[in-house]
């Protein structure tokens, strides 16, 4: 089954402004995907519509089969969260909270683990990504890179099938960046997740798998490597 499909998506502001105009789009489990295109092409647009973030203003968003255009706001929520992850380019941890309590929010809003379940996994997560000294530290007491990386922690808390990220490394040097780029190409290729990220840095979006270009709001070119 198709992981997520985009069928003649369009949203369109009320003022008249489209953002992204008929977009169909299909991603498999274990694609890494990233969606490039010059400032203002709708990039971050799509990411959210994909991300059940905003909706579509004709068209639909299908996640495992299911039409999320029927979905009352609570249940697309609880989808979002039992299913999808995010990251963005600014790491939005809470700053009174401990690297693995910013992993455990997640996991706690779900109340699908017992506590102690939920520390062993959040623990987990963080020593998978070279974190595990870090667990007890403020998000001030990281630099740039460990942060962006404690919020890809906390974006795979729930598990989830797809990872959503808008511009993620925008704000970290290239060796930072290039880590980041790594990590979610080891996420799809070894544990089949799939991966879906904006970038403007032609660079990095040439380690992910597959490229999607878009101009003035519509897909001009989708290449595989």
């Amino acid at each position: 089954m198709t992981l997520l499909a985009a069928e003649s998506v369009t949203k369109r502001l009320p003022e008249g402004v489209t953002l992204v105009s008929d977009i169909n789009l299909s991603v498999e489990p274990g694609e890494f995907v990233a969606i490039t295109g010059p400032s203002g092409s709708g990039k971050s647009s799509l990411l959210y519509l994909l991300g059940l973030l905003d909706r579509p203003t004709s068209g639909r968003v299908l996640l495992e089969g299911r039409d999320t255009a029927l979905l009352a706001p609570p249940d697309l929520a609880a989808l979002r969260l039992a299913r999808l992850g995010f990251v963005f380019q600014f790491h939005f941890l809470l700053p009174e909270f401990t690297a693995l309590d910013n992993v455990l929010i997640p996991i706690r809003r779900r109340g699908a683990l017992k506590p102690d379940a939920a520390e062993a996994r959040a623990r987990g997560l963080l020593a998978a990504l070279g974190l595990a000294d870090a667990a007890a530290k403020l998000p001030e007491q990281l630099s740039g890179g460990m942060r962006q990386r404690v919020a890809i922690a906390r974006a795979l808390a729930n598990d989830p099938v797809l990872v959503l990220a808008d511009e993620p490394t925008g704000n970290l040097d290239t060796k930072n960046a290039a880590a980041v780029f790594d990590i979610f190409g080891r996420l799809a290729a070894e544990e089949g997740r799939a991966i879906l990220v904006v970038t403007h840095d032609a660079d990095l979006a040439h380690r992910a798998t597959r490229r999607v270009h878009l101009v003035d709001g519509r897909i001009v070119s989708d290449e595989r490597s």
